[in-house]
């Protein structure tokens, strides 16, 4: 039988205090809710953080006598406690983690289903209890704003005597003729016996024989964890969609029990194996270059999220020529991997934990740490695990003063409980859960020579001036280049398109509450006042163009130097970020109504697959000082190109055409970048000089433009 969704009949009460599920039967100090959604998406519930009940009414299922009838609660934020007709089924935490309980005895014809939630604002930003990790403390969110509420479905759900509670899958082995599966079902069983496993594997999007297996067990009474392995014959592999084919299966379980079904139970599946061979990616064996973005949950609210919405984004990273996305410390919708898995974007899944926790979550933490793989383990897209998002200092990030930033550093530098200890445990449990993803103790560690050997890097120079400018990106560059392995974030802010602005804001400059936009919009205005005379801009369209302008030129500043190092060491360049969550100023290419800025279109030219550019330190020049301008080509795709035309021109101030070059090129198939030509600049006057690159007969015609100013 299909589940049923408990989607009527909700009304919900703000409380101070919880009354041990026994509350008023009448309608008095209720309002109605739909479920799922966030209560503050109620008018009468805008500001409300803290304690809610929960109340549904629904009749008795029209089910066979025998019918176990399972109430499963998908998600909450962030405590929750279910009654069902009085009866008090126990206390459960975490946002993501879903769970059921068995209610048959206690249906009766009519019912009331009760939950107390509980989801209180942290205000110690330092010491946080609530594994809600940007949801409850980010600078890309509003910060007042709560995610309480039932976000996921309510559901009813129906078994025979035995229920299949959950199944695990993972690619043990491959080779053209056969894949090697090997599988874990956790079962509930009524009573002793023996059962019937059968397993179907479907091809879900691509043309393929369906094939069958029986597997016969003796099952115990109670919860209990089964294993085996699965051989599924001709098997087609998933792939990024830069690679290949995102091909899928669904993997049907059906357990028969007393010769009848008893359950069953459908994932989608991707066969393949990924790894990190001193941080180059890996997927089915073959290398390739990781191109991506940090993804923030699709809505601040994100009950909101549909699979269309979703599919929509998985169209624009791929229209980004991105293959990968760092889930940004938090968990997703569901319907996110699903439209990941299908689309062939791979994913690191971030934990929810974000900056600074109180020791006493750890045992916590080690728990949801579990649950969090056990619950997306199937998901092909899912690539690497990671714990923890910086875990340092960090209370307000536009603070930049003296005391805040030594702070900081010493967490960095320093002994830090959350990562050394915390971290260093969770790492621990997500390698025995899932031994064949990385695992990654936490993000933002850098590479320090005898003291650290660091993780994925995070670049904010030209942004924080705790990390400085970019001639400081330069020093770093060179002389710790292990912290280009794997850059995770960097990137710096902009206004959205005016179309977009005037939705949160007034058209006319001299009317906007810049300090508003900063309380409430993400709006780093002191820190972008450092790059950009922003307070000079005349109009809205000027300030989002001066914006996004400097944008474009830091996020391709680390795009050209990275794909130069393209291996060597580097195997991912992630900026970020992708969307904004809410309407808001950000570091985003996507603003929340999913209009892409210039930003975006410019980060697609800067991932096109083949690529042509230059390095040349970003200052001002003078006039007679020489100017290296070398220029390299690099490919990332799978096959090689013959007959490619480069064109280069450099151009004075005065659009007169200094020096010309035209090549035919051959590009290997995911080569290194490779340096085709120099030219030298010696500008005899001030002003500013341009160089435009060029590239035909590729996947992708492409074009660019560099300036160089001289004074």
């Amino acid at each position: 039988m299909h589940p049923i969704t408990l989607n009527d009949n909700w009304r919900i009460r703000p409380l101070d205090e919880f009354a041990q599920g026994i509350y008023s039967r009448d309608d008095n100090g209720w309002l109605p809710i739909v479920v799922p959604s966030h209560w503050q998406q109620h008018p009468d519930l805008e500001r409300h953080a803290g304690k809610v009940v929960y109340r549904c009414r629904f009749p008795r299922p029209d089910v066979p006598q025998a019918t176990r009838v399972w109430l499963r609660i998908n998600g909450i934020f962030y405590w929750s406690q279910p009654y069902i007709n009085g009866v008090d089924l126990g206390r459960h935490e975490g946002y993501f983690i879903p769970y059921e309980h068995d209610v048959t005895d206690w249906l009766e014809r009519d019912n009331t289903l009760l939950i107390e939630v509980d989801c209180p604002d942290e205000h110690d930003k330092i010491g946080k209890r609530m594994i809600t990790g940007v949801f409850s403390h980010w600078d890309c969110i509003d910060p007042l704003a709560n995610p309480g509420g039932i976000w996921l479905p309510v559901e009813l759900h129906y078994s025979g005597p035995v229920r299949i509670q959950a199944v695990r899958c993972h690619t043990e082995a491959f080779d053209e003729r056969f894949a090697q599966l090997r599988y874990r079902a956790e079962l509930d069983a009524v009573a002793s016996g023996p059962a019937l496993l059968r397993w179907t594997i479907a091809p879900r999007n691509f043309a393929g024989i369906v094939q069958i297996v029986e597997q016969r067990r003796i099952l115990k009474a109670g919860h209990q964890d089964i294993g085996g392995l699965l051989k599924v014959r001709d098997p087609h592999l998933w792939w990024t969609h830069d690679l290949g084919n995102p091909d899928l299966y669904t993997i049907t379980l059906e357990v028969l029990y007393a010769d009848s079904i008893s359950d069953t139970h459908s994932f989608a599946f991707g066969i393949r194996r990924f790894e990190f061979r001193d941080w180059i990616p890996h997927l089915n064996g073959r290398r390739f270059l990781v191109k991506g973005n940090n993804y923030p949950p699709g809505d601040m609210r994100i009950a909101t999220m549909t699979p269309e919405r979703y599919a929509h984004d998985m169209d624009l990273v791929r229209g980004c020529h991105m293959n990968f996305l760092r889930l940004h410390a938090h968990i997703e919708h569901p319907a996110l991997y699903n439209a990941a898995d299908a689309a062939g974007i791979a994913l690191w899944q971030d934990m929810p934990l974000q900056w600074l926790y109180r020791a006493s979550v750890l045992p916590e933490a080690r728990r949801q740490a579990r649950a969090m793989v056990r619950l997306l383990y199937n998901h092909p897209s899912i690539v690497a695990w990671c714990m923890h998002n910086e875990p340092l200092f960090v209370d307000d990030t536009a603070d930049e003063s003296f005391m805040m930033r030594l702070r900081t550093y010493n967490t960095v530098f320093g002994f830090s409980w959350n990562r050394d200890v915390m971290d260093s445990q969770l790492k621990a449990i997500v390698e025995r859960e899932d031994p064949y993803r990385p695992a990654i103790r936490s993000s933002g560690e850098f590479h320090i020579s005898r003291f650290r050997s660091g993780t994925d890097a995070h670049a904010y120079f030209g942004w924080y001036s705790s990390y400085g400018a970019l001639r400081d990106a330069e020093v770093m560059r060179q002389r710790f280049p292990l912290n280009l392995r794997f850059v995770t974030e960097f990137g710096a802010q902009s206004f959205p398109n005016v179309a977009s602005c005037v939705k949160f804001m007034p058209a006319e400059i001299d009317q906007i509450d810049f300090q508003h936009l900063a309380d409430r919009h993400g709006f780093q205005a002191d820190v972008m006042s450092k790059w950009i005379p922003w307070r000079e801009a005349g109009s809205l369209a000027e300030l989002a163009d001066m914006s996004q302008d400097y944008q474009i030129f830091i996020n391709r500043f680390y795009v050209d130097r990275l794909r130069y190092n393209k291996y060597r060491p580097t195997g991912g360049i992630v900026p970020f970020l992708f969307c904004d969550p809410y309407p808001a100023v950000l570091w985003s290419i996507v603003d929340y109504w999913r209009v892409p800025k210039q930003s975006y279109y410019a980060l697609r030219l800067a991932f096109n697959p083949q690529y042509v550019f230059t390095i040349f330190e970003p200052r001002l020049y003078r006039v007679a000082e020489a100017v290296d301008l070398p220029i390299y080509v690099v490919n990332d795709a799978r096959h090689a190109l013959h007959d490619v035309h480069l064109s280069v021109r450099l151009y004075d101030p005065d659009e007169a055409l200094l020096a010309q070059v035209e090549r035919t090129l051959f590009l290997d198939a995911d080569s290194l970048a490779q340096e085709v030509d120099r030219l030298r600049l010696t500008p005899p006057k001030s002003g500013r000089y341009v160089l435009e690159l060029a590239l035909a007969g590729v996947d992708e015609d492409m074009r660019q433009r560099y300036t160089i100013e001289v004074v």
